[in-house]
């Protein structure tokens, strides 16, 4: 009796690693053992930069924001509680977006800020 190989599984279980490690250099592209080692270490890579690319974006948002608050003379946390104040709104995203992109609007917000607070 011949050998059963289960033929069509296994190439399909061999395509499906080499589409995921398309791109790869050298022998990881190529060879299963070593396509299927580091597609398992990029998928895990994957899955936590794409957790910590939400706190790199926080971080991003606020350095553009207290960037801006102190050209207009107040600091981040001042100019993030005057909003709260105001009732303001705004994400941090947002804000940075108007502080990058339009100075001036930027401006009416942290004037509107200042306003609560005093």
């Amino acid at each position: 009796m011949v050998r059963a190989t289960n033929a069509v599984a296994s190439r399909r279980r061999k395509k499906r690693l080499r589409k995921l490690s398309k791109g790869f250099v050298g022998d990881r592209k190529n060879h299963l053992r070593l396509t299927t080692e580091a597609v398992m270490r990029a998928m895990a890579y994957n899955y936590r930069h794409r957790k910590l690319k939400k706190r790199d974006f926080r971080s991003l948002w606020i350095m553009r924001i207290s960037a801006a608050a102190k050209i207009h003379g107040m600091s981040y946390s001042k100019l993030i509680h005057g909003l709260k104040e105001a009732r303001c709104e705004l994400d941090r995203k947002m804000l940075a977006d108007i502080a990058v992109r339009d100075p001036n609007s930027f401006e009416a917000v942290v004037v509107c800020a200042k306003a609560s607070l005093a």
